[in-house]
């Protein structure tokens, strides 16, 4: 009886982002649930600084690094190539990316991995790079005819000389309003400024993250969310309603204990469900999503849908929100898992017969 050959799987986490912790747990959630029947799996972690490590280390004591400014290969080798210290770590079959935000979310991973031949889980380097930017984002859903909340953008360069106050008027954004980092998630940097004194430090503390930052109109009804799960034909999940228990679905909402609580499928009409779900579909495909998404979405009084984000990488512990979402779909945290290696090695393999 011939031996099964397990696929060697890289579990990358951590990160330069501001968003470092919140990958080390989707990273460790997703490296304990592998099969290792099925996979062979090896832990990578990007420390703050921008060094590689591996998590396990290949003699008692020892932890093996990519030195970014040493002639060593890469940590991902290709067919064999060796880490730093001359420590063989073989050929990785595929790489499951668990970083969140930049550096890692944002397409700027992707491209390193494409250039290294390597098949990878998720959306490639446009659709990352574009879902990462929330203001382009809007260019392009809105260009597609999905709506978005209305919203100013401003560059750092040019605030100082901007009438901000003016602004939102022409916009037509009145207060409440939120203040984001153009290309950060987590909800880390974003301010909900209720009056026009709020309006400067918000600012301040979103320009601390990113030298792009939107102010967006608040939208009001509840807040719903839906997860993909594919490339050419992808599954759709079952819609969720976000239940917060705070003022607004801030960092403390999303990742403390008792800050949001998940209904899946969502309490809502048939053909409310439907809306939402071809929305989100759409959001996708024109977005030129792979892989996987979560689609986070308003329905609006109105019973208008209108999308809010969308994250390529999503929170991957199985308590997060996109696990969740499938798991009420019927489909398990394993069963995800497998769905997504698949649908990175089917992508592989197709692109391998391109001309370029």
């Amino acid at each position: 009886m011939s031996e099964v050959v397990r696929l060697r799987v890289a579990v990358l986490s951590g990160g330069r982002s501001s968003e470092h912790e919140v990958s080390l747990a989707s990273g460790a959630s997703v490296a304990a649930a592998l099969d290792p029947d099925r996979y062979d799996v090896v832990g990578v972690t990007i420390d703050r600084d921008g060094s590689w490590q591996l998590e396990a280390p290949a003699a008692e004591g020892e932890r093996l690094a990519l030195d970014p400014g040493s002639n060593s290969r890469s940590v991902i080798p290709r067919a064999g190539g060796t880490l730093s210290q001359a420590r063989a770590v073989g050929q990785i079959d595929v790489v499951v990316p668990m970083l969140h935000g930049p550096y890692g979310e944002d397409g700027t991973l992707q491209g390193m991995l494409e250039m290294l031949g390597v098949p990878y889980v998720g959306s490639g380097v446009l659709a990352s790079a574009l879902t990462m930017d929330k203001a382009m984002v809007k260019v392009v859903l809105g260009a597609n005819g999905i709506a978005t909340a209305r919203s100013v953008t401003l560059e750092a360069h040019t605030v100082l000389d901007t009438d901000v106050e003016a602004m939102l008027a022409a916009a037509e954004i009145s207060l409440p309003c939120f203040v984001k980092p153009a290309r950060l998630g987590s909800s880390v940097g974003i301010s909900k400024v209720t009056g026009i004194d709020e309006l400067a430090p918000a600012l301040d503390l979103a320009f601390q993250h990113d030298s792009k930052v939107l102010i967006e109109a608040m939208v009001h009804g509840m807040e719903v969310e839906c997860g993909l799960l594919g490339t050419y034909d992808p599954l759709v999940s079952v819609p969720g309603r976000l239940h917060v228990n705070s003022e607004w679905y801030d960092y403390a909402a999303k990742y403390e204990p008792g800050g949001m609580d998940l209904e899946a499928p969502a309490d809502i009409p048939p053909e409310l469900t439907e809306e939402v779900q071809r929305v989100a579909l759409d959001s996708f495909k024109a977005c030129g999503c792979e892989g996987m998404a979560r689609i986070d979405m308003f329905i609006t009084d109105a019973g208008d849908v209108v999308v809010n984000e969308i994250n390529t990488v999503p929170g991957f512990t199985e308590t997060s929100v996109y696990a969740k979402l499938f798991e009420a779909t019927g489909v398990t945290y394993s069963q995800l898992l497998d769905r997504l290696i698949e649908a990175a090695l089917e992508r592989h393999r197709e692109q391998q017969h391109l001309r370029h």
